[in-house]
């Protein structure tokens, strides 16, 4: 049964507290077993990942996988746990920000990632552009009910924004504000690997900051910068599909 909005309320108002406290760590899932796993774990949150849900689907990611595809696979997520769930729903499939919310609100999702890469015409989109529509969004949530938690995705440090590596900081810490002026509540700059860079931004943005793990970036190190929240990505799909692997040959074997 879908939670009623005041349910959905309650959840997003936890999801946003989570980023104000100690580090928020989300193992991203990908169906509906995979988040029992990660709750059942004790983890406070399920997050889908993109990439993952749409390899399962049988599509590459970057928007190619029909929305509606994507969104019903996540409301599965959401459906099967009493947690909050938020759904990576990458540059928001064109839909308008109204349409967007209501789409969240239907599967039961109290949270989002928006990401500033345009899939249609490669690269990173307008910045000013981007953040009006994230300021939309943010307005279309408020007039739903709920407050629906927006984790703006920052691409600058992807090869396929094309940023020259000494501008992506200053350029990501420009998109970040601009970002979270327009309402979103976290800043997401996805694939930071320099500890540096990451103090920099969280210092930069002043606001809750999401990261990933790498080689100078484990979860100790997040603590000390002050990170919010931590997310893997596809991590532990490939890994699990891996072992999958590893045990269907062993069988031939």
């Amino acid at each position: 049964m879908a939670a009623d909005a005041a349910e959905l309320k309650a959840r997003a108002d936890l999801l946003r507290d989570l980023h104000r406290g100690d580090l928020l760590v989300l193992p991203n899932v990908w169906d509906a077993a995979s988040a029992k796993v990660v709750v059942d774990a004790g983890f406070p949150v399920t997050a889908t990942a993109s990439a993952a849900i749409s390899a399962m689907l049988g599509y590459p990611d970057g928007e190619v996988a029909p929305w509606q595809e994507m969104f019903a696979a996540a409301g599965r997520i959401a459906g099967a746990v009493a947690v909050p769930t938020t759904v990576d729903a990458e540059a928001g499939y064109g839909l308008p920000p109204t349409e967007l919310v209501a789409r969240l609100l239907e599967i039961g999702a109290v949270g989002c990632n928006l990401e500033d890469t345009d899939h249609r015409a490669g690269g990173l989109a307008d910045a000013d552009a981007f953040a009006g529509w994230l300021a939309e969004v943010r307005t279309a949530a408020e007039n739903a009910g709920v407050p629906i938690v927006i984790n703006a995705r920052v691409d600058v440090f992807l090869p396929s924004a094309r940023v020259p590596e000494p501008e992506r900081v200053a350029e990501a810490v420009k998109r970040g504000r601009l970002y979270r002026d327009a309402g979103a509540d976290c800043i997401y700059p996805i694939g930071v690997r320099s500890r540096d860079d990451l103090t920099t931004l969280v210092n930069e943005l002043d606001c809750p900051v999401n990261g990933n793990v790498g080689d100078q970036l484990d979860l100790a190190a997040h603590r000390e910068i002050g990170t919010a929240r931590v997310s893997f990505g596809p991590r532990f799909y490939r890994a699990a599909l891996a072992g999958f692997e590893t045990s269907v040959k062993a069988l031939k074997d």
